[in-house]
């Protein structure tokens, strides 16, 4: 049997799996029968966690398909509050967690202990990189984006309407379309962005090997580093997404990027 702690941040779940516990096991296989949301536990993905301190450890994230992940913002977040339950941490407190995108500190900036544990978190997150980038869809249309990586590949698309169609399409339709897309060859977390004003923004997400979620921590950064960049938005700006809201603090081109939000222990079981 294999012990593990399901977690969410604003309705992005995964599943915490030490990596002791699946020593030998079809590591694709296993993500994608638990992951499956009607005959298995029901996760966008799952973080496998091994300590390498006293308050640091290493995670390796598998997306719902299987396939492998450089990170998840949410998903770091969601280890840092597991970390903070069994350590008993306190607000100020610092995390350590390895990425395959490299190190993430994680700060714990509250703690909440009453009907279950749930923490909010601020990660820093690297520099995000970006380059504006314009794709051919197989329609013909031009779908102008920018293409920003925050550890893991984003394409970030601005829509001025109320449903975030683009080019005449719902978002979950052109999703897969721009997610798959030649240009991406590794594919791509897709963004599409609505201003609300200079201090909000709303986004959908498409996630590449998930499919639309309800949020997601690195696709949150990435909207948020082409609003401040491109869209005249302030800092720190409050990024909503079905799941719910966080917080991008970034001085602009060149500097570290601070994502805050909350993520929640919700269960905790056995699987084969």
């Amino acid at each position: 049997m294999i012990p593990y702690t399901k977690a969410h941040a604003c309705g992005n779940d995964f599943l915490i799996i030490s990596e002791e516990a699946v020593t030998g096991r079809d590591r694709v296989d296993l993500v994608r029968r638990l992951c499956a949301r009607n005959t298995g536990v029901g996760a966008d993905g799952v973080e496998f966690f091994n300590w390498t301190g006293p308050t640091s450890g290493r995670i390796r994230l598998h997306n719902a398909d299987g396939s492998v992940a450089e990170i998840s913002g949410n998903g770091t977040r969601c280890a840092a509050a597991w970390m903070a339950e069994k350590l008993d941490s306190a607000p100020g407190d610092e995390l350590a967690i390895a990425t395959d995108a490299g190190l993430r500190m994680c700060r714990i900036d509250a703690v909440r202990r009453e009907d279950g544990f749930g923490v909010e978190v601020s990660t820093r997150m690297g520099v995000p990189e970006f380059v504006p980038h314009t794709i051919r869809l197989a329609n013909g249309a031009d779908i102008v984006g920018l293409e920003i990586s925050t550890g893991n590949p984003h394409f970030v698309v601005f829509a001025g309407n109320g449903d975030f169609a683009v080019a005449g399409k719902a978002w979950q339709a052109i999703g897969p379309e721009i997610s798959g897309h030649s240009d991406f060859p590794r594919q791509t977390n897709v963004e599409f962005v609505r201003i609300e004003n200079e201090r909000e923004i709303e986004i959908r997400i498409f996630e590449r090997g998930v499919g639309p979620t309800m949020s997601s921590g690195t696709g949150t950064a990435a909207a948020a580093t082409a609003a401040l960049a491109l869209k005249g938005c302030l800092s720190p700006l409050t990024v909503v997404a079905p799941g719910g809201a966080q917080t991008v603090a970034w001085r602009g081109p060149g500097a570290e990027l601070y994502l805050t939000g909350p993520a929640e222990l919700i269960a905790r079981g056995e699987a084969w």
